[in-house]
């Protein structure tokens, strides 16, 4: 895929080698040399070398067909492994918290519908609002990202995250309460983005989906334990309470990443704006990161699919989190938030199990495919690990699931088992499409990403919306037999990906007119020796 900016960027003309890889500069038009500016880790550049201004990071240069252009891959080998470690489990934590926030409340959903005088559906209403504002700030984190780096967007966002939290807890009517979930929401978001695109800086193509994997479990396991959490706050405390907790975490989060979390990007836009003047550089930004960017992303085929399935993922989660309390408790005769709240630990386990395993099976099927293409690396071959999961595993565990609640067949522990498999299943489908969206496009990465959270919780947000309605109409049984179509449609979809998804760039890339060594370079980076 070509490495050309909507902005009109010129493409590469020259590739320029050093002995240390920080200090790689990929380069198009030559300038003075350079100053000392901090570039992801902090780089000193060598007097031989002219800087160039770039909007290429260096891990977004991986191959082009010739060996010599290798990148030297030991880039990803600027942090040490405990460092890695330390970030992906900081990234892992504050991806846990915006997720968490959008079920949390679900518990306590009748007490707070009475201390504002409204109805339930009103409340969960808020909840899709969340979603979808979930949904719409990647837009803007992505591509600012990309501009500024890494870390400070981290420190900001949980900064605010924190700050909206407090404004949550001590909201005085509806319209407050709506509007600092609004607020929670577009920070939130900024977490599993930048995490993702933080992961990419830091790992090789053949090692990403393991670390994702263990950063997801965080974002899933939110969901399923806030509802399990909430209600516990909610039955011995004031549902106040619940958004004090996420303003404390909140707050931990700033201080981790302030303390431990570095800069991974490998190059930051913003250097670009130094000898530009004012009008010049809103110029520039404003072609950065305007959101459309994001949105023009999806004339790929391949990453509008890789949307689909990722949001028949979230629908079927947030369906099947948002009407336990409503569909739960009178089939099994519950009557508190902490009864109904324990169901919530099934799915939550089976998130945390598959984080062990579901980013080390994806990679293990990229690398026995690299073999079978003698070294060559194809970004849709990850795809192959999530089609089991994706198209068999998950719709039958929610068959089951819906149909033994609406026929009241088998008990608690058929309900319990179900859900805990269906989680552990999303967990070996989310690390193969997260670290697809990585690999595909590397040269803008955190758009890639940024427009699958988009979709993915726009669904979400429809699921949350229409679950409760849905049940009530239809009944569980026939709104699980929608959700698992939806599932099914989208693994065919994301089989045939697999199969023609490289032939569909390529033809993107021509409709655009992408001159042929643009394009020669981005297909270079689907090339890889598993090392």
């Amino acid at each position: 895929m070509a490495l050309q900016d909507d902005d009109g960027s010129n493409p590469i003309s020259t590739i320029i080698h050093s002995s240390d890889p920080i200090n790689t500069i990929i380069h198009n038009i030559p300038i003075d040399p350079p100053q000392d500016d901090e570039v992801g880790l902090k780089a000193v550049a060598k007097p031989e070398l002219q800087h160039v201004h770039s909007h290429i990071s260096h891990h977004d240069m991986h191959a082009t067909d010739s060996p010599s252009n290798l990148v030297d891959e030991s880039i990803y080998d600027r942090l040490s492994s405990q460092r890695k470690i330390v970030a992906v489990t900081i990234l892992s934590f504050c991806g846990f918290l915006a997720p968490i926030s959008s079920t949390t409340v679900l518990s306590a959903v009748p007490e707070v519908a009475d201390q504002y005088s409204t109805t339930g559906t009103i409340i969960n209403l808020s909840n899709a609002l969340y979603l979808i504002f979930m949904g719409i700030s990647p837009c803007l984190w992505g591509p600012i990202s990309q501009v500024y780096g890494r870390r400070w967007i981290c420190i900001i966002s949980a900064l605010l995250f924190f700050a909206f939290s407090i404004g949550t807890a001590l909201a005085p009517n509806l319209v407050a309460f709506f509007i600092f979930r609004i607020l929670t929401a577009f920070q939130g978001t900024a977490f599993l983005i930048v995490g993702a695109s933080c992961i990419g800086d830091m790992y090789k193509p053949v090692e990403r989906a393991t670390a994702l994997g263990f950063f997801l479990s965080g974002a899933l396991v939110g969901p399923a334990f806030g509802p399990f959490i909430g209600g516990i706050i909610v039955t011995f405390r004031s549902w106040r309470d619940i958004f004090w907790l996420q303003a404390a975490l909140g707050g931990l989060a700033t201080g981790l990443t302030f303390a431990f979390l570095p800069e991974t990007i490998h190059y930051r836009k913003s250097v670009e704006l130094h000898e530009l003047s004012k009008a010049q550089q809103a110029r520039k930004l404003w072609q950065w990161t305007n959101p459309i960017r994001v949105v023009k992303l999806y004339r790929y085929p391949n990453l509008f699919i890789a949307g689909l399935a990722s949001s028949s993922l979230t629908w079927n989660m947030y369906s099947l989190l948002t009407p336990i309390r409503y569909v739960l408790n009178p089939r099994f005769h519950l009557t508190s938030p902490t009864q109904s709240g324990l169901f919530y630990i099934a799915p939550g386990c089976g998130y945390l199990l598959g984080s062990f395993f579901g980013g080390r099976h994806a990679d293990m099927v990229v690398k026995r495919w690299i073999k079978k293409r003698n070294g060559e690396r194809v970004s849709e071959d990850r795809l192959r690990s999530c089609l089991p999961f994706l198209g068999i595993i998950i719709p039958g565990c929610m068959l089951i699931y819906g149909w033994s609640v609406e026929k009241a067949k088998g008990g608690i522990p058929t309900v319990v088992i179900f859900m805990f498999l269906q989680g552990v299943a999303q967990l070996f489908c989310f690390p193969s499409l997260n670290t697809y969206c990585l690999d595909v496009m590397q040269s803008r990465s955190s758009e890639v990403v940024a427009g699958n959270y988009m979709i993915r919780y726009f669904f979400a947000a429809v699921g949350t919306a229409v679950c409760l309605p849905g049940i009530e109409r239809i009944g569980v049984g026939w709104f699980t037999v929608v959700s698992s179509a939806f599932l099914v449609a989208s693994t065919i979809m994301v089989w045939a990906t697999t199969i023609w998804g490289r032939k569909w760039r390529d033809n993107v890339d021509a409709r655009l007119g992408k001159n042929k060594r643009e394009v020669n370079v981005e297909k270079g980076k689907q090339v890889e020796n598993g090392r």
